[in-house]
Formats: C-alpha cells, structure tokens, sequence
C-alpha cells in the first residue's frame, strides 16, 4: 500500500468518525437535531476517499470518477446548510444547489480534458473553493464574532486557500495523466494528507461547537422549571450569585422580590390541580411580561417566586412588585379563578450574602402575609413615603 492510498483510507475512516459522533450527539439530545446535517456531511464526505480509491481498483473507473467529485462538493455544501440549520437559520438551498449544479457543469466541461494544465485544473478545484468560502462566511455571520465561530470561519477559510493553491501544485508535481494514475502521484499524497488534517480539524471545531452547545442546553433544562418555563431554585441560586458578585464589586444597588400567591392551597382544592397549574403558569408568564428585561425571575418552589434587579434600590424594586400585584388581577379575564399576591422586597446591604438578601425579603413577604394578603411589604432601616395602595414598610434591625 503506497502512502497515497494510506492517506485516502485513513481519510475515509476519519470522515466516519465524525458522522457517526454527530450521529450520537443528535440521536441523544433531542435539541441537536441539527447536528444530523454535519452528520451527512462527513458521511457524504467519506464518499469521496472511498470512491477515489474505486477508480484506480476498478476496472470501471468513470462512476466513480464522478461520485468522487460529487460527493466531496456535496460534503462541503452541506456544511452551510449545518451552520444555518444549527442557528435555526432558513437554509439557503437555492445558493447551495445552484453552487452543485455549477460544479458539475465545470467538471463535465472539463472531462477528457489535458491534466496538469493551470486551466484544467482551476476549473477542477474552483467549485470546491468557493463550496468552503461560503462556509466560511455563514460560520462569520451566524456566529456573530464570538471566538470559536472565527476560529471555525477561519478554518473554511483556510479550506477555501488550499484548494485555490491546489491547481499550481498539481502542474509542478503532476496529478497523473489519468484518474487512476491519480492516487500512485507525489502530487495525491500531498493533496489527501494536507485535505484531511483540515477537514478533520473543522471537525473538531464543528464538534467542539455542537457539545457546546448541548451541555448548555442540559445544564438550562437542569435549571427550568418545567410547568412554569422560567428558572429553578437552582438555576435562579446560579444567576443571583452572578449579579450578586457584580453588584458588590461595582457597588451598585441590587434588590430582590419575594412573591408568594395568596391562598393558593384553596385553589387547588377548589377548582383542582390543573387549574392551579395554569395560574402558576399564568403568573410565570406575568413576571417574564412585567419585570424590567434585566430581571432574574424563577419559581423557587410551590406557589413561590423570587425576582432580583440588579442596578435597582428597594423604592424602584416595590414599584416592579407593585406593578405586578396589580396586573395579575387580569388573570382572571382569562378564564382563570381570581388570585392575588403578597410580595417582600429587600436592598442588598453592605455585608449582604446572597442568602441574607433573599431571607430579608422572604421575612417581608411573610410580613404581608401577615398584614392581610394582597399586598407589598419592604424590609428597609428607613420609612420610605407611600408607594401606592396596599404597599407597607417593614423596619429589620440591621445585625
């Protein structure tokens, strides 16, 4: 076995390897579907070695001359259609089928033609050239400039240069005056080694992507509630202890909200537990409508919720809370019972822990409890002025 038939064999099992780890990704998160597509492309990909090796064992060589082309062109057409798929993009088949039909005119046009001309071969690897500049550019453009996007753009791009250089090494080594010659030349051991560590560290990147983003997607389904699709206590815990660290670096205000459905336990009794259901999610909805875009919302258990609003004093906090104990009253023009709520809101304060803040405010909501439901209470060391109807100050000596 000569290095160039190596080189083809160990590109056709590395290309398997990648269609077969996207495969278990996709077939294993139900959120990576889209992985299917870079899936076909390296087992299309695989094609390519395989059929290049067909030509010159076959006594038949033309099929596979021509599958040999197709196939590889397809593989990185597909690409694009991964990166647009991945984004939940509208795939551009238009560009990418006129883009194949294009390539395969140019390689008819050329068939029977003079190898290891400047012309022949130019016409033989533009198509392939630009199949991986447009990969290049949609990773550009989906990935919006993070890092690992242009690291992968610049890979396409990398693509793109060596099949552009390709013609001018394929005239000074010789490609083989025939296709079958093709894979005993210097020229073929070059062009099959320098092809397969780019597409196998595209690969890389591409995988390195698409477990990227299912760890996200498993870590956000671990911290979602499922009935009212808003965070967890876990997920809330993770989020707060992130604004909480920027507000005590920069010291800037930060406020948290506790809510707490009024006699919710009745509603379930009463009107069942799929009712109650629908108002805990009902309310969900509410807070994601209602609270400022900044806010951290999450149902951290049962009929309770927490809300924290960085870059906002208590008085701005129970003006949200205030905003809301009042919208929920339109729950009820839905179809559902009528449900209030009572709320606790509590400033961070210079030697807060994060538990600290959220037992303040828990302590206030108790407090509004306490004070006759439907209602807003702050646990403040000042009396601040009147914030509206049912709105009361909770005075908590500081520790």
């Amino acid at each position: 076995m000569n290095g160039a038939v190596f080189a083809l064999a160990v590109n056709a099992g590395m290309a398997l390897l990648f269609a077969a780890s996207f495969a278990v990704i996709a077939l294993s998160y139900r959120a990576q579907r889209s992985a299917l597509w870079f899936c076909a492309g390296y087992a299309v990909g695989a094609l390519t070695p395989v059929s290049e090796l067909l030509v010159r064992f076959s006594d038949v060589p033309d099929p596979f001359v021509v599958t040999s082309y197709a196939t590889f062109l397809a593989s990185l057409l597909l690409m694009t259609a991964g990166l647009q798929s991945f984004h939940g993009q509208r795939r551009a088949w238009g560009v990418i089928g006129a883009l194949f039909l294009l390539g395969m005119a140019l390689r008819a046009a050329i068939w029977g033609g003079a190898r290891n001309t400047i012309a022949y071969e130019l016409v033989f690897q533009v198509p392939f050239a630009i199949a991986a500049l447009l990969a290049a550019l949609t990773a550009f453009r989906v990935g919006r400039k993070k890092p690992l996007y242009l690291i992968l753009s610049s890979s396409y791009g990398l693509i793109a240069l060596h099949f552009a250089t390709k013609p001018f090494f394929a005239v000074a080594f010789g490609s083989g005056r025939t296709a079958q010659e093709y894979s005993t030349s210097t020229y073929a051991l070059f062009s099959q080694a320098c092809t397969g560590i780019l597409m196998v560290g595209t690969g890389l990147l591409l995988l390195l992507l698409v477990v990227q983003k299912a760890v996200a997607q498993s870590q956000l389904d671990a911290e979602t509630d499922p009935l009212s699709d808003i965070a967890n206590r876990r997920g809330f815990d993770r989020q707060a202890q992130q604004a909480f660290a920027r507000a005590d670096r920069l010291g800037r205000p930060l406020s948290a909200v506790m809510f707490d459905l009024d006699h919710f336990k009745a509603i379930n009794d009463t009107h069942g537990h799929d009712v109650g259901d629908q108002v805990i999610a009902a309310f969900a909805g509410l807070l994601q409508r209602a609270a400022p875009q900044s806010a951290i919302v999450a149902r951290i258990g049962g009929e309770e919720f927490a809300m924290l609003l960085e870059r906002t004093t208590a008085e701005s906090a129970c003006l949200s809370a205030q905003a809301i104990r009042v919208a929920i009253a339109d729950l009820a023009t839905g179809g559902l019972p009528p449900v209030t709520v009572s709320g606790g809101v509590a400033e961070r304060r210079e030697g807060d822990s994060l538990a600290d803040l959220m037992r303040r405010a828990d302590r206030a909501s108790y407090r509004a409890k306490e004070e006759g439901r439907n209602r807003i209470c702050t646990a403040r060391d000042v009396i601040e002025p009147a914030l509206g109807q049912n709105v009361v100050t909770l005075n908590v000596r500081r520790a």
